[in-house]
């Protein structure tokens, strides 16, 4: 947030926000309208400040179109069998058609974007982004087209919404919620950098793997369900991947020329530790 030039009281400004929308939209009291006092008791907050961010959350501005449009364009591509090789990867599409009734881009524009949104302003802001390439002739998508490479608004919006599901379903798990949310991870540590920069080559690729197969399926999902009326439901899947190295000071003298033998006794005890106790009943799994 420093990088940014956000500030303490900025961050305490929007946490005020947040505490006032959770406690409304979460924490209501049966058919009653939440009021202004029940809602400062419930999170702290000033009476003045919640009927300020009450008042200003319904004129919150829209979303860009860049980044409401961006998605659904992507995932239609990546969905689309015309728009994509047999084994998933997309296809580059002519901008303009070319043939009859064959893929290009401007025809997705059209057969996804409600608002009147020209094919060029879309791909002139996904160059801008990294999300495609352009050869004068056809639009190829990047790999990591899910999520773009620069654009700090845009990046911000999916931070927000992933690192939001993500607490919720964490914290959901904490509370007992049922039926839990699937929140797993594997971590190794005692990896030299070539280890960890292989490991993230195999991350992104089984990432975009299931990131693609669960698109699909949910887009299938999706077109079965438009007509329902019990169509109201959202759901979020999401994969990431960290490295880094510690923080702590490494140890100096003796301590520090420890003999790999050790190191790797070690770390062979820490992960018979942890199977152990996933073996146990109630354990983490």
């Amino acid at each position: 947030m420093l990088h940014r030039q956000i500030t303490y009281p900025q961050l305490a400004a929007m946490l005020k926000a947040i505490f006032v929308e959770v406690a409304e939209e979460e924490f209501r009291n049966g058919q009653k309208r939440q009021s202004d006092s029940r809602i400062h008791l419930l999170t702290g907050v000033h009476r003045k400040d919640v009927k300020r961010l009450r008042e200003t959350s319904a004129d919150a501005s829209p979303l860009p179109a860049t980044v409401s449009t961006g998605p659904q364009l992507i995932a239609q591509w990546l969905g689309d069998p015309d728009y994509v090789t047999p084994d998933g990867k997309p296809l580059p599409i002519p901008f303009k058609e070319i043939e009859v009734g064959k893929p290009c881009f401007e025809s997705l524009v059209k057969r996804v974007v409600k608002q009147d949104i020209r094919a060029r302003v879309i791909l002139d802001e996904w160059l801008r982004l990294g999300v495609a390439e352009f050869d004068g002739e056809y639009v190829t998508l990047n790999s990591g087209a899910f999520t773009p490479e620069k654009g700090f608004e845009e990046k911000a919006f999916f931070f927000a919404k992933n690192i939001r599901d993500h607490i919720a379903a964490s914290s959901g798990n904490l509370l007992g919620e049922q039926p839990l949310h699937f929140d797993r991870s594997v971590y190794y540590d005692q990896l030299s950098a070539q280890s960890v920069k292989e490991l993230k080559l195999l991350a992104n690729e089984l990432g975009m793997q299931a990131l693609t197969a669960m698109n699909n399926a949910a887009m299938a999902k999706q077109k079965t369900d438009q007509d329902k009326q019990s169509a109201q439901h959202r759901m979020n899947f999401g994969i990431f991947s960290y490295d880094s190295l510690p923080r702590r000071t490494r140890p100096r003298g003796p301590e520090r020329e420890r003999s790999g033998k050790e190191r790797s006794n070690k770390a062979e005890s820490v992960a018979q530790i942890s199977a152990e106790e996933t073996a146990k009943p109630g354990g983490n799994t």
